[in-house]
């Protein structure tokens, strides 16, 4: 994965009303559809949504997720009456006056996707300067490689989503492309691509580091308390367990859907 910002709950609940108030108890977060972190298409809305609802439960909270393309995720979760934010959200020094971030609500690792026939590109940002490199427009992708992009040592191109970079890079639009391990694996795996074009793809997972991603709440004195009563209820939860469980769950079931021809 991306002002006011109020609580929603349901049609008898004031949008303003204070945590644990009573209400019908449901809370709404924008997001954009990232499987396997969040997306209706995975049981609990993916990984993080299955974390974030684990803790909410233990708070009296039903949560339910509305989904939009990423930029207008972010508006609507920074500036709607409706949500209470958005999810899943990287931490960065910008995003810090936007959001109180939660506790983590999930863990991602940045790899570089190439085709195997074509060769590694390089080990490090450095032997990227002169490729055409794949981004999704609006994502953060780490200090380093951000840095190197503003400072004009990298070329990048932004896509819509990560599903039509992957599209890109194997019609050789891109050289490389800048994705999430997971959300790699779960495209590669799913009916849009087939078998032989998972084969042709290869990753470098040394680049970039393991980054966690939290719920953006509101930046403001309500948002602060969500997130003290959000973060504490967590310290309840086996989040480690629970994102352990999921993805070995999500791996086993991947590994035995069929193949695309």
């Amino acid at each position: 994965m991306h002002s006011t910002l109020a609580l929603a709950y349901g049609q008898a609940a004031s949008p303003m009303a204070a945590p644990g108030a009573a209400s019908s108890r449901i809370v709404r977060f924008a997001a954009e559809d990232w499987p396997p972190f969040i997306t209706r298409s995975l049981p609990a809305d993916g990984m993080s949504g299955a974390m974030v609802s684990a803790v909410f439960e233990r708070l009296g909270y039903a949560v339910k997720y509305e989904y939009f393309p990423w930029k207008r995720a972010m508006q609507f979760g920074l500036a709607s009456p409706r949500y209470a934010g958005l999810l899943a959200v990287w931490r960065t020094p910008e995003r810090e006056k936007l959001c109180h971030f939660s506790v983590p609500v999930g863990n991602t690792q940045g790899v570089l996707a190439y085709l195997k026939e074509d060769g590694a590109p390089g080990a490090t940002l450095a032997d990227l300067g002169k490729l055409r490199i794949g981004t999704v427009a609006g994502y953060a992708n780490g200090e380093q490689f951000d840095g190197m992009v503003a400072r004009g040592e990298l070329k990048t191109e932004e896509g819509l989503n990560d599903a039509t970079n992957l599209k890109k890079l194997l019609i050789k639009r891109y050289r490389v492309i800048v994705i999430e391990r997971h959300v790699l694996q779960h495209l590669l795996m799913g009916r849009n691509f087939s078998k032989a074009e998972r084969e042709r793809i290869g990753i470098i997972e040394s680049v970039f580091k393991e980054r966690p991603v939290h719920v953006c709440f509101q930046r403001d004195a309500q948002g602060a308390l969500w997130q003290k009563r959000f973060n504490e209820a967590a310290r309840d939860v086996d989040t480690a367990r629970l994102e352990r469980d999921y993805w070995k769950r999500l791996d086993q079931s991947l590994a035995t859907a069929p193949s695309s021809p």
